[in-house]
């Protein structure tokens, strides 16, 4: 007995390691024994610090997400974030106008756009750190949000920004994000940075996603979005295959770089 509890655990936690999380009706299907079983096998390794459950799941570490400051962000995970926005910079073009939301992932992307001659562009962001970083390139014309200063993203929040990104439409909405998940959708740790995010959406003709592979399987405090509700996710190779097709069956483009 001992020895089929022992193999149904190596079997859970190898799954959990190659697919970024596992279900429990699933696993009860694969390894022939009931829910009650798998969800006594998950709460025995979750007290041995192996996994952590959620809702009718598991994944490795803990879904939900600390704040941390824009300068330890742009700390982690340097090489994956320059691959991702340089393939988003394939989705811009001359004359267009399109709002950068804040983020390490989404600086990197002004970074880029600075070296390139996709000009002249129209840029609405939130984001001091992007505003100050674009408003050297005369060919760049920056829209820039006023309101409350959130201090770790250095980004301004709240209903002032809100009025001001009411006014405004843009043909493409680079949004970065502190968790992307299957089931709870897109996340921040800031409900008011959440809300101003959900305005950019709406007032964006083609919302891009830009996730490191920190961000999958993760909760944010604020949600801003179902999933489903944007139109490209760009994220790193390092991202498990099983995580990004339960993001692609949502009707959602999923490319990795």
């Amino acid at each position: 007995m001992s020895k089929s509890i022992a193999k149904r655990h190596q079997y859970i936690l190898n799954k959990l390691q190659e697919e970024g999380f596992v279900n429990v009706n699933e696993l009860s299907i694969e390894l022939n024994v009931s829910v009650v079983t798998i969800r006594k096998d998950l709460k025995l390794l979750e007290s041995r610090n192996l996994l952590y459950r959620t809702h009718g799941s598991a994944t490795p570490s803990n879904p939900s997400i600390a704040e941390r400051n824009i300068h330890e962000k742009e700390k982690v995970n340097v090489d994956q974030k320059q691959r991702i926005a340089k393939m988003a910079m394939e989705y811009i073009e001359p004359n267009d106008i399109i709002t950068l939301a804040s983020g390490s992932t989404v600086l990197e992307l002004a970074r880029q756009i600075l070296q390139k001659q996709i000009k002249p562009l129209s840029v609405i962001t939130a984001s001091l750190n992007v505003g100050q970083m674009l408003n050297i390139d005369p060919d760049i014309e920056i829209h820039l949000l006023g309101g409350l200063i959130r201090k770790s993203s250095n980004s301004a929040v709240g209903p002032f920004a809100e009025r001001m990104m009411e006014g405004f439409s843009s043909h493409k909405l680079f949004l970065g994000v502190d968790g992307i998940d299957a089931d709870f959708g897109l996340s921040t740790t800031s409900a008011l940075e959440a809300s101003l995010n959900q305005l950019m959406i709406k007032s964006a003709q083609k919302i891009i996603v830009l996730a490191d592979s920190s961000k999958f399987g993760r909760r944010g405090f604020g949600k801003i979005c179902d999933t489903s509700t944007v139109d490209l996710v760009i994220t790193g190779k390092e991202v498990p295959q099983a995580l990004r097709e339960r993001i692609g069956e949502q009707g959602v483009a999923v490319k990795t770089v």
